[in-house]
């Protein structure tokens, strides 16, 4: 019997992901072809790329994230897809599961959500702040839309949960996550400020109260979320959430004066 991975067909963005996107492609092994949408990568992305025989590289200029992942979308041919970040992990056990649930997928199932669990050092932490993410599902069930500084697929049907996480373990410095985040967050005071209170989900609510946001989320990740288990890198972690949302809230005073 066709082993239904065969119905799949990993998704990637990439841009001088070198840190990250070995440990990626390693999880990918069983995957017949994966396509990988690069944005102008001048580190060796594209070379370790090239040394995996099943992945099809295909370059454009990089506009948003939903544009990419869109474009991306007409490049797979199999009724499945799995979208991943190049900084993402899959443990066997989560392949086993996907296989699993292809396996006996009920025809009016579009999609599966995946949980994550963040690394630090290239461990996993006890509980993170991030949400299941719709990473699974079946082509053109829906499309990519951006919101903030991220994107997400919406969905048009049903969809289920696994149990098995998908592990973020992102090793670029320091450095270039700090860089990133003035221009993503300024795109997520933009997002919070435009958005009718109404349609703003209860953690964006909580992100405009800009005093509370940022002590609340020190809070989840330290207390809630078990980071204090987690030694220091639980503290990195916390630090780290808690300074996005420190610089955000900076941005949002801007914007109202």
């Amino acid at each position: 019997m066709a082993d239904p991975l065969a119905q799949l067909t990993p998704l990637i963005l990439t841009y001088n992901e070198e840190p990250n996107i070995a440990r990626t492609l390693t999880g990918l092994s069983w995957a017949q072809r994966i396509v990988v949408i690069d944005s102008g990568s001048s580190d060796r992305t594209l070379a370790i790329l090239a040394a995996h025989p099943q992945v099809e590289v295909v370059h454009r200029m990089f506009d948003s994230f939903a544009a990419q992942c869109n474009f991306g979308l007409t490049q797979i041919h199999t009724p499945w897809v799995l979208s991943l970040d190049a900084d993402y992990g899959l443990s066997p056990a989560l392949v086993d599961e996907i296989r699993a649930a292809l396996a006996g997928v009920p025809a009016e199932m579009r999609g599966f959500r995946i949980p994550f669990r963040y690394c630090v050092d290239g461990k996993p932490l006890r509980g993170t702040i991030l949400p299941p993410r719709l990473a699974l599902y079946r082509l053109g069930s829906g499309h990519y839309v951006n919101d903030g500084h991220a994107h997400r697929y919406e969905l048009q049907g049903a969809s289920a949960s696994l149990s098995h996480p998908i592990f973020h373990d992102d090793r670029k410095p320091l450095s270039r996550w700090l860089r990133s985040q003035e221009r993503y967050l300024q795109q997520e005071a933009s997002k919070l400020l435009s958005t009718p209170h109404h349609q703003l989900s209860r953690a964006d609510r909580l992100r405009k109260r800009h005093v509370i946001a940022p002590f609340a989320v020190l809070f989840l990740c330290l207390v809630l979320k078990g980071g204090l288990l987690d030694g220091s890198r639980g503290w990195f972690y916390a630090f780290q959430r808690m300074y996005a949302e420190l610089l955000l809230s900076l941005m949002l005073w801007e914007g109202r004066m």
